[in-house]
């Protein structure tokens, strides 16, 4: 009684704490009643085919699909997990399915009712402590169960279906202890009971993070299939994936090891910063090359009800090589599947992986005997290695060996490319680290690859040099109209340029910042904040308020939105045109809602098991990474409103986030951590970037010119808004101490300080701006291209807005 006592008090204090001074954790109080409102025509059957479709299944025996009666075990079966925690999750949904809601409902499946009753009545009696912003559960309490009823129930079904559940989220990362990562006591009885009276046993894991899987050689269930976080329809997902109304077409974006200690990764969680020692070796690029020993499940992994056969071939040109499969379902049923192309480079000076992922597509929906072709393109840009020595990127010069198949360890070899080496393009080094740290490279010997350390190759160049080349000059708003207006702009009477040269300082600065605080009102309730015409002399000049809003899994309001599946789940269908199709629906309902800019999506490479935001990212991959969240950009984009993949980068740890540095090489960066970005940028336009709270290489990313204008805009010509995630950290500009907090921000090139004020919610400027004016650091010029590029993109998505 004491500890829920404390418990409530802690509660009342932190949400009176978020009242007051509106911060982040203001996100996790949008709450509303469940069923507020009705789901919008046609998202629920799309949201139910995305969650079926994004279902891998690790085993089966042929015990899946279900045909005859079974038990259901599992507290989460009534209070399923539909999401992850934190600003990726927190969706006001019209409704939610659990597992057991869905299983009851399905035609064809037969769940013993005595049982579903007893968790549904004990689930009731113990309802689930939520906790609070940071502290959310990281599973649920079990039902207890004694030998006898586990006993019994098997007297009236043969097969035991148990139901395992996890979440993780922002500011609350996974840890390395029972309940988490590892199955806790009541979880490994469960198991043990059911294994031991039941003659099958099917694993259903309802989680949003990779866990641990020793269990599975302990007690050997029959089937495992791993749900995810299916959003708002994951149990009818589930049901018709246990039916067999849907085959499972899902596969691994991530490599399962078999302990944690496998991982590259593995030094995780340390408060002051990270060496990313394994350098471009995360996930299977690691474990193919030097520990293939050491997997469980591989990387593209995933089985089906039905089999497929391949019938690869190879073409090459001087763009690049295409893969074509021919895929016949060879099966008893019918099924989708996904095929992947992978590449081993030539080895170079400094080694590359085994293998790397090209290519991936997925048919459609084959019949038994059915055959389809699918075509995997490789263009030359896509298998080229960054040279840290000449900042270049080069096509190496030799032998390309490309595969293709069901996953990086079962896929076939399908040709061989031998190519002289080139530059492809002539770079500056940008981002390096300036501490030192060991990193993994490959050794070649006689034909295999051993793992050596080296010493990073620590920076060279001059930022501040960079700094002042890149600085406009004042003549470029030396435009001379009469007085304008944004109206007369967009009708095309003036340019942008002349109306920016008329704002007034407090009007420009104003520009650089939010409306101050969360939930604007200048927007519908529970958004996330507001930019752009935040100011009255700014409205009447006819510059228009954004209203921003998360997030990946569905609009943040106060009223009702469809909750889709995790991100991680959308990436694990391999289907693009299907993830467009879910944010195409999402990109309607911001229009109908008021929300100009999706934040989302959420993109960062999973670096490590742990991490726990693993739910809105995509992969540990950066081209799967890319491609779903371009498609997701253009799914969004379609509908006229924005999109604002995040965060900008290497947010790859939750603990500490806001003073932690990642340590990374410039190659890996490039190779791993931006890549992914880059592909989205290239591919799909997105009208946003937001930038990441931790330091890379020593230095915050919002002020990381190194990144942001240098190449984010300098190398990949993003001409959008970059805002900041939500506040950021005070510093001083270590090329320039005259800049400071929002003038070294806006040197850096980051547009938009979000959400525009201090902690305590003031739209006071804190001055930093008219300082840095004053001493001569910041320019005129500097501050009106922020305005402009601002405006800019307020006066396209506002074109496309009524286009649409």
């Amino acid at each position: 009684m004491f500890e829920k006592l404390i418990r409530n008090l802690r509660n009342v204090v932190t949400k009176l704490y978020i009242d007051i001074t509106g911060s982040p954790l203001k996100q996790g109080e949008n709450l509303a009643p469940e069923g507020a409102a009705a789901a919008t025509p046609g998202m629920s059957e799309l949201l139910c085919r995305a969650a079926a479709e994004g279902a891998v299944l690790l085993e089966n025996d042929g015990t899946l699909p279900l045909k005859d009666k079974f038990a259901l075990f599992g507290r989460t079966q009534t209070d399923s997990f539909y999401t992850g925690y934190g600003s990726g999750g927190d969706v006001v949904k019209p409704y939610q399915v659990s597992i057991s809601e869905g299983i009851s409902q399905e035609r064809g499946l037969a769940p013993d009712r005595e049982l579903l009753e007893l968790y549904r009545k004990w689930a009731k009696e113990h309802p689930v402590d939520h906790g609070y912003w940071g502290n959310w559960p990281l599973n649920y309490p079990e039902m207890p169960l004694s030998e006898e009823l586990v006993k019994g129930v098997s007297a009236r079904a043969e097969t035991a279906v148990v139901v395992l559940g996890r979440a993780a989220g922002e500011d609350r990362d996974c840890l390395l202890q029972a309940g988490s990562y590892y199955l806790n006591e009541d979880e490994r009885r469960m198991l043990a009971l059911t294994r031991k009276y039941f003659k099958k046993l099917v694993v259903l894991l309802n989680i949003g993070n990779v866990i641990d899987f020793a269990w599975v050689d302990e007690v050997k269930p029959n089937a495992v299939l791993l749900l995810w976080q299916g959003g708002m329809e994951t149990g009818n997902a589930c049901a018709k994936l246990l039916s067999g109304a849907v085959s499972p077409s899902g596969r691994l974006p991530m490599t399962i090891a078999k302990h944690y200690e496998d991982y590259p990764a593995k030094n995780f969680g340390d408060a002051h910063h990270t060496d990313y020692t394994e350098d471009i070796y995360v996930g299977y690029r690691y474990f193919e090359t030097f520990a293939r020993d050491k997997v469980r499940y591989p990387f593209g992994y995933g089985l089906s009800y039905t089999t497929f056969s391949f019938d690869p071939s190879l073409t090459y040109a001087q763009q690049g090589a295409q893969i074509c499969v021919k895929v016949r379902n060879t099966g008893d049923c019918a099924g989708r599947c996904v095929v992947q192309a992978y590449v081993r480079k030539p080895f170079g000076k400094e080694g590359n992986p085994g293998r790397e992922l090209v290519a991936f597509s997925k048919t459609g929906l084959l019949s038994p005997g059915e055959e389809e072709e699918v075509v995997l393109p490789a263009p030359v840009y896509r298998v080229t290695t960054y040279d840290e020595e000449t900042s270049s990127e080069v096509l190496l010069g030799g032998e390309y060996v490309f595969f293709a198949g069901g996953d990086v360890r079962s896929a076939q070899e399908v040709g061989r490319v031998t190519t002289e080496g080139r530059v492809l393009r002539h770079l500056k080094e940008r981002g390096a680290p300036r501490k030192p740290f060991p990193v993994f490279r490959a050794e070649e010997k006689g034909g295999e690859y051993a793992l050596i350390q080296v010493p990073v190759r620590l920076a060279r160049s001059d930022v501040k040099a960079e700094m002042e080349a890149f600085l406009p000059p004042e003549s470029l708003w030396d435009v001379h109209t009469e007085p304008c207006t944004f109206e007369d702009v967009k009708a095309g009477k003036v340019p942008l340029r002349a109306f920016v040269a008329q704002l007034s300082f407090d009007e420009l600065e104003a520009v650089s910042r939010g409306d101050y605080k969360m939930n604007s009102p200048l927007g519908p309730e529970g958004n996330a904040g507001a930019f752009g015409g935040v100011l009255p002399s700014l409205n009447k000049k006819g510059v228009p308020p954004v209203i921003t809003t998360d997030g990946p899994s569905g609009i943040r309001l106060k009223r009702a939105s469809s909750l889709l599946p995790i991100g991680t789940l959308l990436a694990c269908t391999f289907d693009e045109a299907l993830v467009s199709e879910v944010y195409a629906g999402v990109g309607g309902e911001m229009k109908e809602r008021g929300s100009d800019v999706l934040l989302a999506p959420g993109m960062n490479i999973q670096r490590s098991p742990l991490c726990g935001r693993n739910f809105e990212y995509y992969s540990e991959d950066p081209v799967l990474s890319g491609k779903i969240a371009a498609a997701a950009v253009r799914g969004i984009q379609s509908a006229g409103v924005s999109a604002c993949p995040k965060h900008f980068a290497c947010n790859n740890q939750e603990f500490n986030r806001n003073n932690h540095d990642a340590r990374v090489s410039e190659r890996a960066l490039r190779e791993i951590y931006l890549k992914g970005f880059e592909i989205c940028v290239r591919e799909a336009n997105p009208h946003c970037i937001m930038t990441s709270y931790n330091k890379v290489n020593g230095v915050w990313a919002h002020y990381h010119f190194e990144l942001v204008r240098g190449i984010l805009r300098g190398e990949w010509g993003f001409g959008g808004c970059v805002m900041t995630d939500w506040w950021m950290k005070s510093a001083r500009c270590p090329e320039d101490p005259r800049l400071k907090d929002n003038a070294y921000r806006i040197r850096a090139g980051v547009n938009v300080l979000m959400p525009g004020g201090d902690y305590f919610g003031k739209r006071k400027p804190d001055g930093t701006v008219r300082a840095a004016l004053k001493k001569g650091g910041l320019t005129m010029a500097e501050l009106r291209r922020n305005a402009e590029e601002v405006l800019s993109f307020v006066l396209h998505s506002s074109a496309e807005m009524k286009e649409v």
